[in-house]
């Protein structure tokens, strides 16, 4: 198969560097101190037995995190970061992720590394069969799982330009295999850069003699995690190594397909069998050791150099014994592996006839030169800089577990920097960035449909929910929204059924609407956009405005909407109940935005101050908003007598805004337990009354310790479709609510069930 030849046509140049990406990233959990933690795993992850992104490998004490098939290396890793995210804050905030291979210091007794505490009794008897085999230390070793697919575009405009009369299935088999062969052939140089596991920590090697550490890569070589010595299996087709595995296993050399631990891995379907009839559908490499220095075990860069290296040794021509040719490359490897790791590559004479090889490869089809690829020939030449001559340079000053145990705390920290934060989505709306994290802890399938318009796909085996804007869901019907964005509907419909809402009235045009101000000029007054939500465009006027502050206001509203509201102020204090499947599971105070005088410095300084919490940002990404003065606020200081450059005096409080939305730089204060049954039965009864099972509505309380049924008790100002819910999750003040975990709970209940 002459790949190179073919690789040259220009109509492949689009499509050599597509492909199709997965990342399984095993970690043992340690305290932060970087000792063995040996604690349960997280019961926040949802059940092992079907989760998608989070499982545990051998121990309890080991965590695996899966990423869903990418078909770009960006994708690959927003999801990488968001795993890494939801694992860090779902396990205990005193534990943290060993970013060695290499494990820990290890619990001298053997019993005490616990099996994962499995459902299914045949993974646990799985596991306690290799506890026996090949004992408990040895399963500890952690490592990276790349599995890569060249993209179907691709495959298919090869197999056309070859012209070859075999089938794509056979074409596409025999690709891989020949990739798979060089990988193992010249794996030994990338076990040279990429090696990290150049030392073991104590109680390790307790039951044999290891090696004489240290060396490049403990886990790639004949120390590492390996099958025992007569467990051969040949590469020279697909049949003779599903022939030679299955010998194995009926041999008792193995106890099953899954036992046979090589660095590439054939994959097909779920069982190795499946290869038979499916051909191989992408390959997975194994030996990858745990880059330190990258966050998540594994950079951006190295992957796209890895898929680089791979079209690269499709065009390498091969030895023609194909087990002599992969024999060479294991010895090659496991001398490499055993060198000092600051020692020259033995090899460096073609290590470096490579690196020009593929320079020149990467010329000649018009490739940007992958990261690593410039840096390899300096890496070559000063073995400090690989990975395995980092950590141990890195490691002299104090040890190697000291060094892991400063950079495990430096990842640590940097995911719960921001914990209302999602790695990897962190440009979308802040709900909706804590509901991927939550549908991730819980094990639910998450895709993101439309990423401007806040849309995903949500799935639990074969069901599927979408949501929009974090809590728009097939629970409410399309005319539900329509009631609630449609604020003088809203009212209509709460009014008939009993409920108290404000007078007032609509208006399409600035002139019906200023020829409306006598009979509102001496009274408290709401000029609101119609349809708008988020607090947009609405002024307040407690005690009734000028001419001028009145023409204002409305010139506001209407550049937000058509039609405008104005309506009769209720006095009182506004609280958000947060409305979901029948009962009330938040209630928020909001305060409107403020700033607190000291006497020496002006509005405009104390706002840029308050600014500064870094709770607070733009666009629903973070729980805060922004306090801004622009010319509502301005207004809003008019009114009390103050301009942006006011000096107030120490002490003294001053509202930049009347409306107290969070959305316009309010502060947001739990209340919840503050409050008896009976107003949270109104709301309840209210939402019921609009035909929704989700909103935030929005009641003016004078005094919440009267009963709801007095008089007066309450008015209802606004019901929203939409309801912010992060403000409830991370309030500025009382308990977090997690009302994503409630939108979650409505959608999929057999998750919370299980």
């Amino acid at each position: 198969m002459k790949i190179k030849t073919l690789l040259s046509h220009k109509e492949l140049f689009p499509y050599l560097l597509k492909g199709r990406y997965g990342i399984e990233r095993e970690a043992q959990r340690v305290r932060l101190d970087g000792t063995f933690a040996g604690t349960d795993h997280p019961k926040t992850l949802g059940n092992r037995r079907f989760h998608p992104y989070i499982q545990t490998d051998f121990s309890e004490n080991q965590l695996e995190l899966i990423t869903p098939v990418a078909d770009s290396v960006d994708e690959l890793f927003r999801f990488l970061g968001a795993i890494h995210d939801v694992a860090y804050r779902s396990m205990s905030a005193e534990e943290m992720l060993w970013p060695l291979s290499m494990p820990p210091a290890l619990p001298e007794k053997e019993e005490d590394i616990v099996i994962a505490k499995l459902d299914q009794f045949e993974d646990v008897l799985y596991r306690r069969y290799l506890a026996k085999t090949y004992g408990r230390r040895k399963q500890m070793v952690s490592g990276i799982h790349f599995n890569f697919e060249f993209a179907e575009d691709f495959l298919q405009q090869l197999y056309a330009l070859s012209e070859t009369k075999e089938s794509f299935q056979t074409f596409k088999t025999a690709l891989y295999l020949k990739v798979t062969r060089n990988y193992l052939h010249y794996r030994w140089f990338l076990t040279y850069f990429f090696g990290a596991t150049p030392a073991s920590e104590a109680n390790y090697f307790t039951t044999e003699n290891g090696p004489q550490e240290p060396v490049r890569s403990i886990r790639n070589s004949r120390y590492g995690y390996t099958n025992h010595e007569d467990v051969k299996v040949s590469y020279a087709s697909l049949e003779t190594y599903l022939a030679d595995i299955a010998k194995l296993v009926e041999t008792g050399k193995l106890s099953e397909e899954k036992e046979f631990y090589a660095p590439v891995r054939l994959r097909g379907g779920k069982r190795v069998a499946d290869l038979a009839s499916a051909g191989i559908r992408y390959i997975e490499l194994r030996n990858i050791d745990i880059d330190p220095f990258a966050r998540y075990g594994i950079s951006k860069e190295q992957v796209a150099f890895l898929h680089f290296f791979l079209l690269f040794l499709s065009t390498k021509e091969e030895g023609s014994d194909a087990d002599a040719w992969i024999e060479e490359g294991n010895q090659k490897n496991d001398q490499v592996a055993l060198e000092h790791p600051l020692a020259p590559l033995t090899y460096q004479q073609e290590a470096q006839a490579l690196i020009t090889e593929m320079m020149d490869f990467a010329q000649a089809l018009e490739l940007p030169h992958p990261p690593f690829l410039d840096q390899l020939s300096e890496m070559l030449a000063e073995p400090e800089r690989t990975f395995a001559g980092r950590l141990f340079s890195a490691s002299q000053a104090t040890s190697q577990a000291q060094t892991a145990t400063v950079l495990g705390q430096k990842y640590h920290q940097a995911a719960w920097e921001k914990p209302y934060q999602l790695a990897g989505f962190r440009a979308m709306e802040l709900s909706t960035q804590i509901l991927l994290f939550d549908a991730i802890q819980k094990g639910i399938e998450v895709s993101v449909l439309d990423e401007t318009d806040q849309f995903l796909k949500l799935a639990v085996k074969d069901h599927i929910e979408y949501v929009k804007n974090a809590n728009m869901t097939s629970k409410d019907q399309y005319i539900v929204p329509l009631i609630m964005a449609n604020k003088t509907v809203t009212k209509k419909i709460l009014a008939e059924n009993g409920f108290h809402v404000p007078s007032g009235a609509e208006f399409a045009s600035a002139e019906e609407a200023i020829a409306f101000y006598p009979q509102i000029a001496h009274s408290g007054f709401v000029v609101k956009p119609k349809t708008t939500n988020y607090g947009i465009g609405i002024s307040i006027f407690k005690e009734g405005a000028s001419l001028a502050d009145y023409q204002a206001a409305v010139a506001i509203a209407f550049a937000e909407d058509d039609s405008i509201l104005v309506e009769t102020f209720l006095s009182g204090t506004e609280y958000r109940f947060f409305v979901i499947d029948g009962r009330v599971d938040a209630i928020l105070l909001r305060i409107p935005a403020n700033v607190v005088g000291d006497g020496k410095r002006t509005i405009t300084e104390l706002v840029a101050e308050k600014n500064l919490d870094p709770l607070r940002g733009t666009h629903h990404r973070t729980p805060l908003e922004l306090i801004q003065l622009g010319e509502l606020e301005q207004l809003m200081l008019k009114e009390q007598g103050y301009q942006v450059d006011s000096v107030p005096e120490e002490g003294q409080i001053v509202y930049l805004r009347e409306n107290s939305n969070i959305s316009t730089g309010g502060d947001s204060i739990d209340v919840t337990d503050d409050f008896n049954d009976d107003y949270k039965q109104v709301a309840v009864d209210a939402v019921a009354t609009l035909q929704a099972s989700i909103s935030g509505i929005d009641l003016i309380i004078p005094d919440k310790t009267k009963p709801a049924n007095e008089p007066g008790a309450y008015g209802i100002i606004e019901a929203n479709f939409n309801p912010a819910m992060h403000m409830h999750v991370y309030p500025y003040s009382g308990k977090g609510r997690r009302l994503t975990m409630s939108v979650l709970r409505l959608l999929f209940p057999e998750v919370f069930e299980s």
